[in-house]
């Protein structure tokens, strides 16, 4: 399809397929898509749009998600046989927010869905916000509650943690204070139980050292004089050869090494000695590290060192905490602070419309033929919540004597399609929105009030791009062009097809919309009188 820039009507019989149009439309505003609505289904399905943007102030939007900007950008959904979906936009892939985002600003789909949505206090809001022009004031309080949101759970998380350790506190520092007072040295268990192991067996030891002092020194033929003896004959006969040269000073090192070692267990017999105050120390010591290490369910005195530093880090923390607590809680009262100045401008910008929304409104629904409509709106200050502070509800009220109720509890079939009508005119005059389409909007609707919404949707076709899908001959004989859906029926298989009429077309169709499938001559000349004027 390549539509007018201007008004476009669509026709077609109930069930000929109107909705994929505006489904494959959905896909490119970033819908979730389905296999079951792909009409190959082994085949990948691709959607294709072009949007001329040139004179839309769209440049920034495009920027801030890192897009290329051009007057004529193409949005494409891809979908393939197994479900999977790819968005792109100027051929640069995006993800179905991004795809979304750029979408409303593109297109604003009105459908059967959004008459019915009128009811909702929500939507309500959003449309008040849409007269009022509220997109940067809305922003910037989103932005702000989004941010104390944040501030305002990790307040929460640091209180909790607060009562956390408050509740460990006491018994933490009982734990801390024991652990410090037996003053951890990295190591000393095994350095201790190897030192009661030798003042337990100093006897046995001190007797085996005294042997091994004797045999290597003491005794008539002791190691070291036999070694020495070798050692005297090798040098003798080192002259001779090189081979006993190499042995003479392999057999010295075995003697330097040897008198070393008759040292060092010299040296160590007269470390040996039965002392029982320190064995009683040392059993006592060794007692105290075992106990902590079972209290704490440990095996080493390192990982008892390690619990102790996790303690003092605890013990630390909740000296500083209430400081944290301060600090936190004084962010979340400034944030607090700036999204209430937010949402005191945003309710003030909302409330200043109020007069203007419903005048212009009634007077809308007066010239649709609803001389007695009144509108009123009700506002009330909540809480602060993603959209603001305030709480919105339209009352209406069609018919003279009656009080305004709930736009849910009062309105009908027909009013709510002027009703819904009359606000998108109203807000497509504050929007630079290059597209709108009205699907079936003039559900209830005929005659005059048809024609007046002819005019209204004309005079919207001068700023906008504008498609209507209608069953009504009235709006379907004012477009600029004029698109018919229809279905065929190919090799057993209903195909839905669309096609631009021709002028003749246009009255044919028109005529049959008037006069059914067989349309008389009257019916033909009011089809042509409809398409002059």
């Amino acid at each position: 399809m390549d539509p007018s820039p201007k008004f476009n009507t669509v026709t077609g019989e109930t069930g000929a397929g109107k909705s994929i149009m505006l489904g494959a439309l959905g896909l490119l505003l970033g819908n979730r898509s389905e296999t079951r609505v792909l009409f190959e289904e082994n085949e990948k399905c691709i959607i294709e749009g072009t949007f001329d943007i040139s004179g839309q102030p769209l440049r920034d939007i495009f920027a801030s998600l890192e897009l290329d900007y051009y007057d004529e950008t193409i949005i494409r959904r891809e979908i393939s046989a197994a479900g999977k979906s790819r968005a792109f936009i100027n051929d640069t892939p995006v993800t179905l927010d991004v795809m979304k985002t750029i979408g409303n600003f593109l297109v604003d789909v009105h459908s059967q869905r959004d008459t019915y949505l009128l009811g909702a206090a929500s939507y309500q809001l959003r449309m008040i916000d849409g007269y009022a022009q509220n997109h940067k004031l809305l922003d910037i309080y989103k932005e702000i509650f989004k941010k104390y949101k944040k501030q305002e759970t990790e307040f929460r998380n640091l209180q909790l943690q607060t009562d956390e350790l408050n509740k460990e506190s006491d018994y933490n520092h009982f734990l801390l204070e024991e652990l410090e007072k037996a003053v951890l040295i990295p190591g000393e268990l095994e350095e201790l139980e190897e030192e009661l192991k030798i003042i337990e067996h100093a006897e046995e030891i001190k007797s085996r050292l005294f042997e091994c002092q004797e045999l290597m020194e003491n005794a008539e033929f002791s190691i070291t004089s036999g070694l020495q003896q070798v050692f005297k004959n090798i040098s003798q006969v080192a002259s001779f050869s090189e081979h006993f040269h190499s042995l003479k000073s392999r057999v010295e090192s075995c003697l330097l090494e040897l008198k070393d070692i008759a040292k060092e267990i010299d040296n160590e017999s007269h470390k040996v000695d039965f002392d029982k105050s320190r064995q009683e120390d040392v059993k006592e010591r060794l007692g105290l590290l075992f106990q902590l290490i079972q209290k704490h369910h440990v095996h080493t005195d390192i990982e008892l060192i390690e619990i102790a530093n996790d303690l003092r880090v605890k013990v630390n923390k909740i000296l500083n905490i209430d400081d944290e607590l301060k600090q936190s809680k004084k962010q979340l009262d400034s944030l607090r602070e700036l999204m209430v100045q937010a949402g005191d401008k945003l309710t003030e910008s909302r409330k200043g419309v109020f007069s203007t929304f419903k005048s212009e409104l009634e007077s809308l629904l007066k010239e649709l033929a609803m001389p007695f409509a009144q509108i009123d709106i009700q506002h009330q200050i909540i809480e602060p919540a993603e959209n603001g502070m305030d709480k919105i509800i339209i009352l209406f009220s069609a018919n003279a004597g009656i009080t305004p109720d709930e736009i849910k509890n009062v309105a009908s079939g027909g009013e709510f399609s002027r009703l819904m009508f009359c606000i998108k005119y109203m807000l497509a005059g504050k929007t630079s929105l290059p597209t709108i389409i009205f699907d079936e909007i003039d559900t209830g609707i005929s005659g005059e009030i048809a024609l007046k919404m002819v005019s209204m949707m004309k005079e919207m076709a001068s700023r906008h791009q504008v498609v209507a899908i209608t069953h009504l001959p009235q709006i379907a004989a004012s477009g600029n062009e004029h698109y018919f859906v229809y279905k065929e029926n190919v090799n057993g298989r209903s195909l839905s097809k669309i096609k631009k009429l021709q002028q003749e077309e246009r009255e044919s169709e028109i005529a049959k919309m008037i006069g059914g499938d067989h349309p008389t001559q009257a019916a033909l000349e009011n089809a042509r009188e409809l398409l002059n004027r």
